[in-house]
C-alpha cells in the first residue's frame, strides 16, 4: 500500500479526501488526515483513517510523516515550514496548495539532492491558473507567436441562485486569506512597459471592470507579484503582466472602509470579549460624544445613511449593541472574520462558483491577436464546493502522478512544466473543469 497522509481538514479537503478514497482501490492507497479536529471530516468520509494532531507537537508530527510516502499539507501557509522541514529529513514527498514563501524556495537544494519533489502552488490560483496559463503560452510560442500581454483573473464568488444580501459575497474559502487579501507588500504588475505598484492601502480603490461572458457586473483588484512569473511563464519580453482577483462590483468600493478605518490591521490584539459590534466599530471612530457611531462613521467616510457603503455595513450590523463578539483576545482582523463569518458563511443548500479567465495578446505574422480561455464551473452544496473541488482535485491528481512516477522533476517547484500540467489538465477534464476559448484578430 502507498501511504498518503494529509495534514489539515479545512474547506478545500473535501473533494480532494473523496477523490484519493475514489483511487484508493486501484491505485492502492492507504489515505490518513490528520488534523486537531476530525470530526467534520469524519460525517462526510466514513470510512477514512483520521489521526488528532497538533501540528505543533514534534514527535507526534514526525510520527505521523514518518509512516507515509507522500504529505499533502492544507496548513495554512504560515505553518508549511514545519512540515516541508519534517519531510526533508524523513525524505517525503510533499505538496502544497500555497504559495512558495522564500523559506520553502532556500530548501531547493536539499530536495533536489535527496531526489524529493515539493510541489507548491497546486490547487486553483495559485495551480489551475499556472497550468492552464501555461499551456496556452506554450501553444502560442510553437505557432511562432510573440506574447505582447498576459492577464489572468479568479474569483471564488457563489453561484448566481444563492442569496447573498448587498455585499453579494460568502466564504468559500478560508475566511483569515479573505480578511487578509493583499497585506504583506504592494502589489505589483507591468502596464504597457511600465512597472506598476499598488500599496496595500490603495488596493481596492484601484480596481478594474470586467466583463466575462454573461457576467458583466464583474472587478477586479490586483494580485500579489505578478512579475516573479514573468521568468517562471518564460514571457521576459512582455510589456503587458497582470493578476487580479475577482469580486462583483461595489465589494472592493465597501471593503476599502475596511482597510481604511484599520479593521483588517492583523499586528495587534484588543481585549474584546462581550464586546458589541457598535464598540467594535466605535474603536476606529474620532471621540465625538454628541455623535452616535454611525453618524461617526458616515462623517469620516464622507457619505450618506443611503450610500451603499453604509448600507453593506450597516447589513453586517456593525452598529448594534446588542450582537456581541464571543472572543476573548483578538486582533482586528481577527474580530472581523468573527463578525463576517455571522452573515457570509454558506448555508446548506448554497452553491459557489469559479470563474478563472486568461487574457493573450499576441502578435504571429505581424498580426496582432487577442485569445481568451475561460473557467467557470459550480459547486454541490456547502461541502463540496468549486472552491473545494478546483484546489483538492489537481492536488490528488499530482499526488498520484508522483506516486506513479509520472512527476519524477526533484526539487522545490511550481506546475509550469509539461510533466506536470499536460497530464493534470486533462485528467481535470473528466470532472468538468474545463476552459471555453475565443481568438480573434485586433
Amino acid at each position: 500500500m502507498r501511504k498518503i497522509l494529509i495534514i489539515g481538514s479545512g474547506k478545500s479537503t473535501p473533494y480532494l479526501i473523496k477523490f484519493l478514497l475514489d483511487k484508493a482501490p486501484v491505485e492502492q492507497l492507504e489515505l490518513t488526515v490528520a488534523d486537531i479536529n476530525t470530526n467534520h471530516i469524519k460525517q462526510h468520509a466514513k470510512h477514512l483513517k483520521t489521526v488528532p494532531l497538533d501540528v505543533f507537537k514534534i514527535n507526534a508530527r514526525q510520527s505521523a510523516i514518518k509512516n507515509s510516502d507522500l504529505v499533502i499539507s492544507m496548513l495554512p501557509a504560515s505553518k508549511h515550514m514545519l512540515v516541508a522541514k519534517d519531510c526533508l529529513q524523513l525524505k517525503k514527498h510533499l505538496l502544497t496548495a500555497s504559495y512558495v514563501s522564500p523559506e520553502m524556495k532556500a530548501l531547493n537544494k536539499e530536495v533536489k539532492e535527496k531526489g524529493l519533489v515539493f510541489l507548491n502552488e497546486m490547487g486553483l490560483d495559485p495551480g489551475i491558473d499556472h497550468m492552464s496559463a501555461m499551456q496556452h503560452i506554450d501553444q502560442i510560442k510553437k505557432a511562432g507567436g510573440k506574447i505582447n500581454l498576459f492577464k489572468s483573473y479568479t474569483g471564488g464568488l457563489v453561484a448566481p441562485e444563492t442569496k447573498t444580501g448587498l455585499w453579494n459575497y460568502k466564504f468559500t474559502w478560508n475566511p483569515r486569506n479573505v480578511v487578509i487579501a493583499g497585506q504583506g507588500g504592494a502589489a505589483k504588475f507591468l502596464q504597457d512597459a511600465q512597472y506598476k505598484y499598488i500599496p496595500y492601502q490603495q488596493l481596492f480603490k484601484r480596481t478594474e471592470n470586467i466583463n466575462i461572458q454573461n457576467l458583466n457586473n464583474l472587478e477586479a483588484y490586483a494580485n500579489r507579484d505578478a512579475l516573479k512569473y514573468q521568468d517562471a511563464y518564460g514571457l521576459n519580453t512582455i510589456k503587458t503582466l497582470f493578476r487580479g482577483t475577482l469580486r462583483h462590483q461595489g465589494f472592493c468600493e465597501a471593503w476599502h472602509a475596511f482597510v481604511y478605518l484599520g479593521m483588517t490591521d492583523d499586528s495587534y490584539t484588543i481585549d474584546c470579549k462581550n464586546m458589541s459590534y457598535q464598540s467594535f466599530t466605535n474603536l476606529f471612530l474620532p471621540q465625538q460624544d454628541q455623535l452616535n457611531t454611525s453618524k461617526k462613521l458616515q462623517i469620516l467616510l464622507n457619505i450618506s445613511q443611503e450610500h451603499p457603503i453604509w448600507q453593506k455595513l450597516n447589513a453586517l450590523n456593525l452598529f448594534s449593541n446588542t450582537k456581541k463578539i464571543t472572543l476573548a483576545q483578538a486582533t482586528p482582523a481577527q474580530i472581523l472574520e468573527h463578525i463576517l463569518k455571522q452573515s457570509w458563511s454558506l448555508k446548506p443548500t448554497d452553491k459557489d462558483m469559479i470563474i478563472m479567465h486568461h487574457v493573450f495578446g499576441y502578435t504571429i505574422n505581424q498580426k496582432e491577436h487577442l485569445k481568451t480561455a475561460t473557467l467557470i464551473t459550480y459547486g454541490q452544496d456547502n461541502i463540496y464546493t468549486a472552491m473545494a473541488k478546483t484546489v483538492g482535485l489537481p492536488l490528488g491528481m499530482a499526488a498520484l502522478a508522483i506516486l506513479n512516477k509520472k512527476i519524477t522533476t526533484a526539487g522545490v517547484q511550481i506546475p509550469t512544466s509539461k510533466q506536470i500540467y499536460m497530464p493534470v489538465l486533462e485528467a481535470l477534464k473528466s470532472y468538468g473543469i474545463t476552459f471555453t476559448e475565443n481568438t480573434k484578430l485586433i
